[in-house]
């Protein structure tokens, strides 16, 4: 890879971990081409990117992005996406499957967590369970108003008969 090829990958690395959620870190020694392939075509179908890039070309991006703390060492594959929760299921989803690919520090929500708390962000609620949720919420009270029309009603027509 040539310096200008570099300093490309950089400047367009720059704006998307800026408006990224989560940038998850993940070491991918020794896992096959195909396990690879398998974990950036999950990835794709839920909007996360991944890429192996250098660790020396990812500091740069993540200094020009004001983003500090990230240790980078070994072998490092590097996802990232707008939903924090999202990005951080995919990753998780595959280091559950794959034994060998191991989650290291990452970036979440501004702040640098480790491995573990992955797994917390995983294990929440997506976008979409929560809007399901907050739906259900606010369908309970006509829910539970046709309910009770309806038990009116049979009553009323026990009664007439």
């Amino acid at each position: 890879m040539t310096r200008i090829e570099k300093e490309s990958l950089v400047k367009s690395l720059v704006p998307q971990f800026e408006k990224s959620g989560a940038i998850i870190v993940g070491n991918y020694k020794s896992l096959t081409v195909t396990e690879l392939e398998n974990l950036r075509k999950v990835a794709r179908e839920n909007n996360v990117k991944v890429q192996v890039i250098k660790n020396s070309l990812v500091k740069v991006a993540l200094k020009e992005s004001n983003i500090n703390g990230l240790t980078l060492k070994n072998m490092n594959i590097f996802l990232w996406g707008s939903d924090a929760i999202n990005t951080a299921k995919v990753a998780f989803n595959f280091s559950e499957k794959n034994e060998k690919f191991k989650l290291a520090n990452s970036y979440i929500d501004g702040n640098v967590v480790e491995a573990n708390k992955v797994e917390v962000f995983a294990k929440s609620p997506g976008k979409k369970e929560l809007l399901g949720m907050l739906a259900s919420v606010w369908m309970a009270p006509i829910r539970n108003l046709t309910i009770g029309i309806n038990a009116l009603k049979e009553k009323k027509e026990q009664v007439a008969n």
